[in-house]
């Protein structure tokens, strides 16, 4: 078994995390980071965005306590992971995590928790397997954890341009496209099989991030994607569906638009009905309202006006209803907004939340159009 780390000890062997201020990506991370926590290594120019939407001062408290929290939860090996589903699947929870810290500015050794992603980021390289795999293969679901892993680490890359990490992740990178089936989708197992929208959206973004960071991705894959996830439309309701002729549903509309606008496709007819869709479905207490506004967060973002003031106000105003305080600042939600299990456990919820609350300080290139 391979010794673990702990967190006190000094930042593993990822050698180096350039910020690559050179890159035209790292232009979108802004200033206020140096108003909200600790100092970046150097200031960035904002995001060029045209909408109103801010994180006001009891917002950026509770992010910041958020993150504290996650980082209080952080294991030794660096992973996350505190209730049985988290416990089972910490690869995914490592990537959502590490997604939240990112919307909130903080990069391996950059940022007040910058320690804390460097050691989850080094905990996802570290299970990369020769073949492209993680160490958690054998998960039934084994697509979902590889998709936001994957996500999370393009994202690193992009913005720090590790040589350390760029080897596994073309290998993470490469499975992927090599799963692809003859529809243009992916499901559970990391083999061209059948496919369905949720599993296959997490690889769509995943590669559409790597390309974004200079990573060689095959136009050809993200086209079938986007085919596929188009054949997922439920015409008659402008939502799309779990897999093509089947009935639609939230959380499948929020993801699927999502994957269309990150290739790009921001104004595409499609995008437009099924953001109407979301706006005449949203409800509390759905089965996967996490999971769903995971996806609806950042695709009515990439919409903007006075969509994505709508959908933050009211999104705000339910998180910061529903979280909870503890002593020494720190801040976190239990799985109680989802009906059923569909919230898995405090990390997932707080991780998601925190990305969600974050998305206006603009931080995540993915999420530019």
């Amino acid at each position: 078994m391979r010794e673990c780390r702990p967190l006190c000890s000094p930042t593993p062997p990822l050698p180096h995390f350039p910020t690559a201020p050179d890159h035209p990506r790292f232009a979108l991370r802004h200033t206020r980071l140096s108003c909200c926590f600790s100092a970046p290594a150097a200031p960035a120019t904002p995001a060029a965005r045209k909408d109103e939407v801010t994180v006001d001062e009891k917002t950026e408290v509770i992010i910041k306590n958020a993150m504290r929290w996650l980082a209080s939860k952080q294991l030794p090996n660096g992973a996350w992971g505190s209730t049985g589903d988290e416990q089972r699947n910490p690869v995914a929870m490592t990537g959502y995590v590490l997604i939240g810290f990112l919307s909130a500015g903080q990069l391996p050794g950059e940022g007040e928790f910058g320690k804390s992603v460097s050691a989850g980021t080094q905990y996802l390289i570290d299970q990369v397997r020769p073949e492209g795999t993680f160490a958690d293969r054998n998960n039934g679901q084994y697509m979902y954890g590889h998709g936001i892993a994957s996500i999370a680490l393009a994202e690193i890359y992009g913005q720090t341009r590790s040589p350390a990490m760029r080897p596994k992740l073309e290998k993470i990178i490469k499975l992927i496209i090599t799963a692809q089936n003859s529809e243009g989708g992916w499901r559970y197992r990391p083999v061209a099989s059948d496919a369905d929208i949720s599993v296959t959206v997490l690889q769509v973004v995943a590669l559409r991030a790597a390309k974004n960071s200079g990573l060689d991705v095959p136009q050809k894959t993200i086209d079938d994607a986007v085919r596929y996830v188009k054949a997922c439309q439920h015409a008659p309701s402008g939502g799309f569906a779990y897999q093509p002729g089947r009935d639609p549903g939230f959380a499948r509309t929020a993801a699927a638009i999502y994957s269309l606008q990150v290739c790009s496709l921001y104004d595409d007819p499609m995008v437009k009905r099924g953001s109407e869709y979301l706006m005449k479905n949203y409800q509390r207490n759905d089965q996967w309202f996490t999971y769903g506004n995971f996806y609806a967060a950042p695709a009515q973002y990439m919409i903007g006006g006075e969509t994505w003031s709508k959908w933050y106000s009211q999104l705000k105003d339910v998180l910061l209803k529903n979280g909870t305080a503890l002593a020494g600042d720190r801040y976190y939600w239990e799985p109680k907004l989802d009906s059923g299990h569909g919230g898995v456990g405090p990390v997932y919820c707080t991780a998601v939340y925190t990305m969600i609350l974050a998305m206006p300080y603009h931080y995540i290139p993915l999420y530019q159009r």
